[in-house]
């Protein structure tokens, strides 16, 4: 199973996403609360995946993305948003990420998409 970085900024998501990976049998090595603490983490953890939300303070989830994929083309990263943000998850996909999870999330759901992403 793999080594997740989990980047909300709501701490309460990050619990959530966290509990979901760890029943599904994958080990969360870190978790950041904007875009570019998750590059800082990313440098320092090199995580299998990141799951990335998009609207935080600091930096955005899809600027992180561009960032992260520039300098470690093969990152691995799944967008998290709420309904309504299609227009920025288009742009995430676009800066590299592999998929994206709606909020509110649902297990199977995010538990599908990060065994996709890890294989």
């Amino acid at each position: 199973m793999g080594n997740i970085l989990v980047v909300d900024d709501a701490a309460f998501m990050r619990m959530m996403i966290k509990d979901i990976l760890q029943k599904g049998g994958h080990t969360v090595v870190g978790e950041a609360g904007d875009g570019s603490e998750a590059i800082t983490k990313y440098k320092e953890l090199h995580p299998d995946l990141v799951t990335m939300d998009i609207t935080m303070p600091v930096m955005e989830g899809t600027e992180a993305v561009r960032q992260i994929k520039a300098a470690y083309p093969k990152a691995k990263i799944i967008m998290c948003s709420a309904m309504g943000q299609q227009g920025m998850v288009v742009q995430a996909i676009q800066a590299g990420a592999l998929d994206f999870i709606v909020k509110p999330f649902q297990a199977d759901r995010v538990l599908e998409s990060v065994e996709r992403a890890l294989k």
